[in-house]
């Protein structure tokens, strides 16, 4: 019967990543399966548990989208998956697909920046740009101020400093989390969508 359970799982997570590699910028983005050591666990972990972390990014989105009218959000989707670890990345915004999507490896930074990704990758969605500009600048400073983090300000030069912005400490091993690290959702509750939250109803975006 656990043998089941974990067949059932292993294929709703293989079937899981094939669904978001064809969601990524390229297929090579998400390579799990080219991992022989490690991609039955992955496979299975995210059969398992990978529901609950994308309704907790999914909250981190809808929080966002707050920051803005709504005649003026985009339709944008989001899934945590495990970026391929040669990009060098923690999330990527692929602006080619409709709706929009967004991609974060919740592996690759500690789960109490996994909100900053978010808002990262959303700025990017919402200007439907690749860029680290002068618009993206601004786009981004109006989310952090909405939601109670250092904004940027632009100046030339410094797009560079855009693309780690809000900083995200950087795990030692991405995998270890799709592996099976515990997931710390009341955690992040607490830390990320609750502040947040507050924040928001304490600041008006649109004066």
């Amino acid at each position: 019967m656990n043998n089941l359970k974990q067949t059932d799982a292993f294929t709703r997570g293989r079937d899981y990543l094939h669904l978001v590699q064809g969601l990524a910028l390229e297929p090579g983005m998400v390579d799990v399966f080219e991992n022989k050591r490690d991609r039955i666990p992955i496979c299975t972990w995210i059969g398992e548990n990978i529901n609950t972390v994308n309704a907790q990014i999914n909250t981190y989105l809808e929080v966002c989208h707050e920051c803005f009218h709504p005649q003026e959000r985009r339709h944008i989707q989001i899934f945590a998956v495990p970026i391929a670890q040669s990009f060098g990345i923690d999330g990527v915004c692929n602006i080619l697909t409709n709706p929009i999507t967004i991609l974060v490896d919740v592996g690759r930074v500690a789960p109490r920046d996994w909100f900053g990704v978010v808002i990262h990758e959303y700025a990017h969605a919402h200007l439907g740009d690749f860029g680290h500009n002068e618009q993206f600048a601004s786009i981004l400073s109006h989310l952090c101020l909405g939601l109670g983090l250092e904004p940027p300000f632009w100046k030339a030069g410094m797009e560079a400093t855009l693309r780690s912005w809000p900083y995200c400490k950087s795990t030692i091993d991405p995998l270890e989390f799709w592996i099976g690290q515990p997931l710390l959702c009341e955690t992040l509750r607490e830390r990320g969508i609750q502040n947040s939250k507050f924040k928001i109803q304490n600041y008006n975006p649109h004066k």
